[in-house]
Protein backbone atom coordinates (compact mmCIF):
# COMPACT_ATOMS: atom_id res chain seq x y z
CA UNK A 1 0.00 0.00 0.00
CA UNK A 2 1.18 3.54 -0.75
CA UNK A 3 0.71 6.26 1.85
CA UNK A 4 1.03 10.04 1.72
CA UNK A 5 0.76 12.70 4.39
CA UNK A 6 -0.83 16.09 3.79
CA UNK A 7 1.46 18.81 2.44
CA UNK A 8 2.70 20.54 5.57
CA UNK A 9 6.51 20.50 5.34
CA UNK A 10 7.89 23.86 4.12
CA UNK A 11 10.90 24.02 1.84
CA UNK A 12 12.04 26.01 -1.20
CA UNK A 13 8.95 28.22 -1.03
CA UNK A 14 6.53 25.28 -1.18
CA UNK A 15 4.78 22.77 1.03
CA UNK A 16 5.76 19.11 0.71
CA UNK A 17 4.31 15.68 1.44
CA UNK A 18 6.00 12.38 2.15
CA UNK A 19 5.15 9.42 -0.07
CA UNK A 20 5.95 5.95 1.28
CA UNK A 21 5.22 2.26 0.76
CA UNK A 22 4.75 -0.38 3.42
CA UNK A 23 5.47 -3.16 0.90
CA UNK A 24 8.76 -2.36 -0.85
CA UNK A 25 10.90 0.39 -2.30
CA UNK A 26 10.21 -1.10 -5.74
CA UNK A 27 6.48 -0.44 -5.25
CA UNK A 28 7.30 3.09 -4.09
CA UNK A 29 9.50 3.81 -7.12
CA UNK A 30 6.86 2.43 -9.52
CA UNK A 31 4.14 4.60 -7.95
CA UNK A 32 6.38 7.67 -7.98
CA UNK A 33 7.08 7.09 -11.66
CA UNK A 34 3.33 6.94 -12.39
CA UNK A 35 2.94 10.14 -10.38
CA UNK A 36 5.67 11.84 -12.39
CA UNK A 37 7.86 12.43 -9.34
CA UNK A 38 11.53 12.76 -10.31
CA UNK A 39 14.00 10.27 -8.83
CA UNK A 40 15.85 13.15 -7.15
CA UNK A 41 12.78 13.46 -4.88
CA UNK A 42 13.66 10.11 -3.27
CA UNK A 43 15.29 10.41 0.16
CA UNK A 44 16.43 7.02 1.60
CA UNK A 45 12.93 5.62 2.32
CA UNK A 46 10.39 8.13 0.97
CA UNK A 47 9.69 10.61 -1.78
CA UNK A 48 9.24 14.29 -1.07
CA UNK A 49 6.42 15.45 -3.32
CA UNK A 50 5.21 19.04 -3.70
CA UNK A 51 1.68 20.05 -2.72
CA UNK A 52 0.74 20.30 -6.40
CA UNK A 53 1.19 16.51 -6.81
CA UNK A 54 -0.73 15.59 -3.64
CA UNK A 55 -4.20 15.41 -5.31
CA UNK A 56 -2.82 13.22 -8.11
CA UNK A 57 -1.18 10.88 -5.59
CA UNK A 58 -4.52 10.43 -3.83
CA UNK A 59 -6.31 9.95 -7.16
CA UNK A 60 -3.79 7.24 -8.11
CA UNK A 61 -4.61 5.39 -4.88
CA UNK A 62 -2.28 6.67 -2.15
CA UNK A 63 -3.92 6.53 1.27
CA UNK A 64 -3.77 9.81 3.23
CA UNK A 65 -2.39 9.35 6.75
CA UNK A 66 -1.27 11.76 9.47
CA UNK A 67 2.41 12.72 9.35
CA UNK A 68 3.10 10.93 12.63
CA UNK A 69 2.04 7.62 11.00
CA UNK A 70 4.61 7.85 8.20
CA UNK A 71 7.58 6.76 10.33
CA UNK A 72 5.49 4.22 12.22
CA UNK A 73 4.41 2.57 8.96
CA UNK A 74 7.97 2.52 7.62
CA UNK A 75 9.29 0.96 10.83
CA UNK A 76 6.52 -1.66 10.90
CA UNK A 77 7.44 -2.64 7.33
CA UNK A 78 11.17 -2.63 8.19
CA UNK A 79 11.75 -0.04 5.47
CA UNK A 80 12.84 2.88 7.65
CA UNK A 81 16.29 4.22 6.70
CA UNK A 82 17.19 7.00 9.17
CA UNK A 83 19.91 9.50 8.29
CA UNK A 84 22.19 8.55 11.14
CA UNK A 85 22.36 4.97 9.83
CA UNK A 86 23.01 6.00 6.24
CA UNK A 87 26.75 5.89 5.80
CA UNK A 88 27.88 7.18 2.44
CA UNK A 89 30.76 5.27 0.92
CA UNK A 90 33.94 7.21 1.71
CA UNK A 91 35.98 8.26 -1.28
CA UNK A 92 39.14 6.22 -1.83
CA UNK A 93 42.25 7.69 -0.26
CA UNK A 94 44.29 6.92 -3.38
CA UNK A 95 43.33 6.21 -6.96
CA UNK A 96 42.92 2.53 -7.72
CA UNK A 97 45.84 0.99 -9.52
CA UNK A 98 45.11 0.17 -13.10
CA UNK A 99 46.57 -2.85 -14.83
CA UNK A 100 49.43 -1.98 -17.14
CA UNK A 101 48.43 -1.69 -20.75
CA UNK A 102 50.27 -1.08 -23.94
CA UNK A 103 49.89 2.32 -25.51
CA UNK A 104 47.47 2.31 -28.41
CA UNK A 105 49.07 1.73 -31.79
CA UNK A 106 48.50 4.74 -34.02
CA UNK A 107 47.07 4.08 -37.45
CA UNK A 108 49.62 4.06 -40.28
CA UNK A 109 50.33 7.37 -41.93
CA UNK A 110 49.66 7.96 -45.61
CA UNK A 111 53.41 7.85 -46.27
CA UNK A 112 53.73 4.46 -44.59
CA UNK A 113 50.85 3.11 -46.64
CA UNK A 114 52.37 4.52 -49.85
CA UNK A 115 55.77 3.03 -49.01
CA UNK A 116 54.31 -0.44 -48.31
CA UNK A 117 52.20 -0.29 -51.48
CA UNK A 118 55.16 0.83 -53.61
CA UNK A 119 57.47 -1.79 -52.11
CA UNK A 120 55.10 -4.68 -52.73
CA UNK A 121 54.53 -3.67 -56.37
CA UNK A 122 58.22 -3.17 -57.25
CA UNK A 123 60.54 -5.50 -55.38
Amino acid sequence: MIYVDRPSWPGRGRLWSHLISDVSLAELHAFAEMLGAPRRGFDRDHYDIPAERFPMAVWLGARVVPSRDIVRLLRAANLRRPKHLSHPTPPPTHPPSLPPSLPPTPPPSIMQLWYVAKRTKHP
